[in-house]
């Protein structure tokens, strides 16, 4: 916890696909954007499981938290852009 705050955010955002290889697809393509460190502030871990790709957040203080959401949500914009390209293959 940092020592200038009374408090640390955490929070969980699923994902969730209507098949597996979009699933796949999706982390596959953004898995290394997730692997580097971006933040002391705040870190995201992503996870996938069959149908759903799952964010842990663990941020110091509240604008870490957002700028966090922010690149999730951004994400989230290039995942569905992913799929439409996807499903019109």
């Amino acid at each position: 916890m940092n020592k200038n705050n009374f408090y640390t955010i955490k929070s969980t955002l699923e994902f969730k696909f209507k098949t597996s290889k979009l699933c796949d697809i999706s982390y596959n393509s953004f898995l290394p954007e997730f692997n580097i460190v971006k933040s002391k502030r705040s870190t995201i871990e992503m996870k996938k499981e069959e149908y759903s790709l799952i964010f842990h957040i663990d941020s110091n203080d509240i604008t870490a938290f957002r700028a966090s959401i922010n690149e999730i949500i951004s994400f989230g914009k290039v995942i569905d852009n992913t799929v439409k390209i996807v499903e019109n293959s």
